[in-house]
């Protein structure tokens, strides 16, 4: 099972891919698309053509992708969420199921601590991967999104007619 995990951003996201089988995970592939056109607009198709692209070129047949979480400023949540709705869409135009997983989740599978800081989660992708070097942290964020779900997930059930339980697995857009 290829599994592509994402950290969804307005200016940057994280992208991971990795391939489960029973409970051995491998590194396939890790990037971060930059956005740095002023315009958001702009910014969302590119986020788009982006994710079009790594799947196009790596075949996930799975794709987990971070929940948005509200913090102190609703604008900014508000831009992060259509950031992730043009992922979901590029990932729906593939007809790839889609899991979604929260931070707090995500943390707690890898490190098991919810709050876990973001150089604890760099460090454990990099141990469970075995990358050498530092990973830039959204896409170890975006791995480890995709590491929570091969976790999570039942093996053999990662399939769209799965409940929309922990972990839930959105709609097709």
């Amino acid at each position: 099972m290829r599994i592509l995990g994402i950290d969804p951003g307005s200016r940057k996201a994280g992208v991971g891919i990795i391939e489960a089988e029973g409970n051995r995970i491998r590194h396939i592939h890790h990037t971060t698309i930059h956005c740095v056109d002023p315009v958001f607009t702009q910014r969302l198709g590119i986020l788009f053509a982006g994710l079009k692209q790594v799947i196009t070129e790596f075949h996930p047949d799975m794709v987990a992708i971070e929940d948005v979480f509200m913090g102190k400023n609703a604008s900014s949540a508000l831009k992060l969420g259509q950031a992730r709705g043009a992922l979901i869409a590029a990932c729906a135009n593939a007809s790839l199921p889609i899991a979604s997983y929260s931070p707090t989740l995500v943390k707690q599978s890898l490190i098991g601590y919810g709050r876990a800081e973001k150089g604890q989660m760099q460090y454990m992708v990099g141990m469970l991967l075995a990358l050498p070097g530092k990973i830039q942290e959204d896409a170890a964020d975006a791995l480890a999104v995709a590491i929570c779900h091969a976790n999570h997930a039942p093996i053999g059930a990662r399939a769209p007619e799965q409940t929309r339980t922990q972990p839930r697995l959105d709609q097709a857009i």
